[in-house]
């Protein structure tokens, strides 16, 4: 490892701590995506109904919906890794639950709905606590390439994942093989998670109120380049949400398996994975909002590639390109949401980021399964997509400065406050 993190490539490697959380990480995603997997197959085997696919993704984004801002103070209040090690145990807790209700032969996908609000509670307070812990691991200097790293890591769970989720799933011809395993992996996930030595301790000094509560809100909306950074992901995500429509392709319209579903769901996680290997390496250096846009339009041409495909590997190979092209706005996003916050903010502006991306994810899981009930799955995707392109066009002259960002931040910007701060202080220092 000492020869690794000399290249510049592995910089983030350097952190013994950093590695540690990455493992955990990887640990916890990949048993969430096998989750994933078997719950959308399960749930859709049950009833056959899209919609019901809709309600997997809702009862995902309720809690988050009113738990991320909460959960942002905790992180800037609490032990950010204690935060997160209770978290990742309430994964493991979860997928026993489902594995239980597997066992039992539900004949009703209401109690799956059930779990699925515990874990979203879950994921509620993990995402802000560890994406806020992240920065604490390691010089600032090493974080653009512990991003990449981060976000590849986050794809080759997101490649594994499906696929062995769709793998057993097809193998046992039920989900409950799958679930013992993403137990089994919260265990290790957690002791991993617990060898981490980097303690936050208490962020955020000033008394609990609603004005420290929605500092993030204010920071967020006062910074126009993460406003329109994480409002971009949020609409064009939101409209062009085609993973959640892909049991519905995999049988009805490229007629496959659950394995196919699971090579479906690998696609953008294998494109993803390669672009952030490629950052790794070779960060962005100019024109960094520009690309993100470049990245978000391409995104949305590929979802209407994939509505329109009817065959199976090609609809794998735009998947793929999908994945990619979304890498390059993640990348993007998540070192300035990142990076410019102060650190006694991060879990409250990170929270917010985390809102935003639970809207595009679950609740455009939701709005999929309603347009594809309306309109069929194939019209549903292809409209997202065109959606998404409109959204890239209205935010390049909505967000100017976000176009006009040419290199990633190399500091915490101020507060409001600390801008008001300095702009009253002015006029005496001239005088």
């Amino acid at each position: 490892m000492t020869s690794l993190s000399r290249s510049p490539a592995f910089r983030a490697f350097r952190s013994l701590d950093y590695r540690r959380f990455l493992g955990s990480r990887l640990l916890s995603i990949l048993g969430l995506e096998m989750v994933n997997v078997a719950v959308g197959w399960q749930v859709y085997a049950l009833t056959k109904r899209p919609l019901d696919l809709g309600y997997v993704g809702l009862a995902q984004f309720l809690p988050p919906l009113f738990l991320t801002l909460p959960a942002g103070h905790a992180a800037d209040r609490f032990d950010r890794r204690r935060v997160v090690l209770l978290c990742h145990l309430a994964f493991g807790v979860c997928s026993g639950l489902l594995a239980w209700l597997a066992l039992t032969e539900i004949r009703t996908p209401v109690p799956i709905f059930g779990v699925l609000v515990l874990l979203g509670c879950a994921r509620a307070f993990n995402a802000p606590a560890a994406q806020a812990l992240m920065p604490s691991l390691l010089p600032e200097a090493d974080f653009p390439n512990a991003v990449a790293w981060n976000s590849s890591t986050f794809q080759v769970a997101n490649v594994v994942g499906p696929a062995l989720g769709g793998v057993l799933y097809a193998l046992f011809g039920n989900p409950e093989a799958v679930y013992v395993l993403a137990a089994a992996l919260a265990v290790v996930d957690v002791l991993v998670l617990t060898a981490v030595k980097t303690r936050t301790g208490r962020m955020e000094k000033k008394a609990a109120s609603w004005a420290t509560v929605l500092a993030g809100v204010r920071y967020v909306w006062e910074n126009k380049i993460v406003l329109g950074s994480i409002s971009l992901d949020l609409f064009a995500v939101l409209l062009g949400g085609a993973i959640a429509l892909m049991p519905v392709f995999a049988q009805d319209v490229l007629h496959t398996g659950a394995w196919g579903l699971g090579i479906l769901r690998s696609g953008p996680a294998i494109g993803a994975g390669v672009v952030g290997l490629y950052l790794a390496a070779h960060p962005l250096k100019r024109h960094v909002g520009r690309t993100m846009l470049t990245g978000v339009a391409i995104f949305g041409a590929t979802i209407i590639a994939f509505g329109l495909s009817r065959t199976l590997w090609l609809s794998v190979l735009i998947l793929v390109v999908m994945g990619g092209a979304d890498m390059l706005s993640v990348f993007v996003r998540l070192t300035v949401v990142q990076i410019s916050p102060p650190p006694e903010m991060r879990g409250r502006v990170n929270a917010v980021n985390m809102l935003f991306i639970g809207a595009s994810n679950e609740l455009g899981e939701f709005e999929s399964g309603l347009t594809a009930q309306w309109l069929g799955p194939v019209r549903a995707v292809v409209a997202g997509g065109i959606g998404t392109l409109l959204v890239v066009l209205a935010w390049t002259r909505l967000f100017p400065a976000l176009v006009r960002l040419d290199r990633m931040p190399t500091g915490s910007a101020p507060t409001p406050a600390e801008r008001h701060s300095t702009s009253a202080e002015a006029p005496a220092s001239s005088a």
